[in-house]
Order: C-alpha cells, then sequence, then structure tokens
C-alpha cells in the first residue's frame, strides 16, 4: 500500500482556537494523518507541544517527530503550548487502515515457538534492540527526504498479520522488500548507527540507524553489514547487503522504522516504488519476528 506524502499546515490563529494572536505563527504539520505514519512538524522556538497530553521534544529550530501506531484510535489530541504561555488544542481525526489478515493451518509447533533454550538468547538480543531504539539524538534527519534502500517486488506489508494454527501471530510492522543474496543496502536518510548485529535469533543480520529525535530506521535479515555501531552514515550510502538470515523464508530486506517504541510504516515516508520493481510477491509465511 503506497501513499504520498502530503503538506497540511494547521494556522494556531484560525484553526486551533481563537484565543491566539493573528500574528501567531503557524504549526505545520507533513505526512499523512494515519494508522502507520510518521508525521513531522514545525513550531516557532519556545512552543511546547504535547500528543495526548505526553510532551513532544521540540529541536532548537522547532521541528518535531510524531509517530501513529498500527493500531491508533481515530482521533488524538494535539495541545500546542506558545511561548507566552497560551494554550491551544487541535483533535487530529486518524484515518483508520485495514490490513492483510491471513490464517495458515498445519505450520508445526516448533516453527511458531521458539525453542526454549533460545529464550535468554532472545530476551538479551531484544533489549539490545530497545536500547538502541531508544535512542533521543539531536539529530534532525528525520525530517527527511527519506529514499528506498532498494527497490524490487514488495514481498511483505506493515500491519499485516498471519494467523498460525488458530493463534494470533504478531503482526509485520515494516515492509519487505524481495532481492537476491548480496544485493546492496543503502541508509534511507542520513543516520548514526546504533546497532550492527550480524547473527539475531529472529533478525539475522540487524543493522539500526538513528535519524534522531526518537526516529529509527531497522535494516534486517542482513547477509553482510558494511558499517559499524557509531559510524555516521550519508543518505545513499551502501550500508549493508540483502541476506536470509534470521527466522526468514527467502532472501529480503526487512526495513522498518520506529519513534521511540511506536512502530511505523516505511511506505508513509518514501515515494511509491518505481513501477519496474514491481509487481509485488507474496513470501513464505513464517512466525512474525519479535523485532
Amino acid at each position: 500500500m503506497h501513499r504520498k506524502i502530503i503538506s497540511l499546515t494547521l494556522w494556531l490563529a484560525m484553526g486551533l482556537m481563537s484565543a491566539l494572536s493573528a500574528k501567531a505563527q503557524p504549526l505545520e504539520l507533513h505526512g499523512t494523518l494515519e494508522q502507520g505514519a510518521l508525521v513531522t512538524g514545525k513550531v516557532a522556538p519556545g512552543t511546547r507541544v504535547l500528543l495526548d497530553g505526553k510532551k513532544v521534544r521540540i529541536a532548537p529550530s522547532g521541528v518535531f517527530a510524531l509517530g501513529f501506531d498500527r493500531d491508533a484510535k481515530p482521533q488524538a489530541v494535539l495541545t500546542v503550548v506558545a511561548p507566552t504561555g497560551t494554550h491551544s488544542t487541535q483533535t487530529l481525526q486518524i484515518k483508520q487502515r485495514e490490513y492483510d489478515i491471513q490464517r495458515v493451518t498445519g505450520v508445526p509447533q516448533q516453527t511458531v515457538e521458539p525453542p526454549p533454550e533460545q529464550l535468554q538468547r532472545i530476551l538479551e538480543e531484544q533489549k539490545l534492540v530497545e536500547r538502541a531504539r531508544a535512542v533521543d539524538s539531536d539529530r534532525e534527519d528525520f525530517v527527511g527526504p527519506f529514499a528506498w534502500p532498494l527497490q524490487g517486488p514488495i514481498s511483505g506489508v506493515y500491519g499485516s498479520q498471519r494467523f498460525y494454527n488458530g493463534v494470533a501471530g504478531r503482526p509485520h510492522f515494516g515492509v519487505d522488500v524481495a532481492a537476491p543474496v548480496g544485493t546492496q543496502v543503502r541508509a534511507p536518510a542520513d543516520a548514526t548507527v546504533t546497532l550492527a548485529q550480524p547473527d539475531l535469533f529472529f533478525s539475522g543480520g540487524t543493522l539500526i540507524m538513528d535519524h534522531g529525535y526518537g526516529v529509527s530506521s531497522t535494516f534486517m535479515h542482513l547477509s553482510r553489514l558494511l558499517v559499524k555501531s557509531g559510524e555516521q552514515v550519508r543518505a545513499g550510502q551502501v550500508v549493508a547487503e540483502v541476506g536470509a538470515t534470521g527466522r526468514a523464508s527467502g532472501p529480503h530486506l526487512d526495513w522498518r522504522i520506529n519513534w521511540f517504541n511506536v512502530r511505523l510504516d516505511p511506505q508513509t515516508v518514501v515515494e511509491p516504488m518505481p513501477m519496474r520493481a514491481l509487481p509485488s510477491v507474496t513470501a513464505t509465511p513464517i512466525p512474525a519476528q519479535t523485532q
């Protein structure tokens, strides 16, 4: 499912509350207000923003990021506090999406559930991933633009979910792009590498890159990592190669975007995949990864 990024400007003097001065600067929101979307915004320096009562960190330049998860409710409340202390509130209408739901039977139980002897390893690796995604740097690369890390058939989409032998698996939180092992994978935007692990249980070769203010990209199932943790990367730089490592059914890149612990749809930040890279294909069903 492809979505073109749009720009929405909410004028504080007109669209929020009449209590604000007509000379107030605008609140800009860029993106689609829907489940799974990364939305960026900008306010005047010194302004405070809260989403559903939670403070949003604002860069000195006034830019900030918001994210709406797979099951976000139809409405969200955005509160803006001007440097003068004046409060204004806007109810955002969050578009609800329909997701691909599949039911798979006859799957061996050992495929659905990881071996008990691997549970400690899985827990330790999950902590590594959580720490990498919790990074809250001052980078402003999340503003974009973002580009596809590679081109190819889309073999898995955000939000899809499978029921294995009648039991719900975790939804898929990324976009899968099928490609041969060894295909170059490029950074979608400028970033700092916060995790570079060649062999995690679920996701195999895994790379996490920080774009600033809680926004990160994760690449999974890589066959080769070409950068190290702490390294600065530029948009378009080759950082890894496609693989089929971890719990993968075939060679592909699983690209994910997070806003801290909110899992977002990468297709909300890029233009549609070029037509020459389509059509989509369906990968062999396997249980969803925890990362």
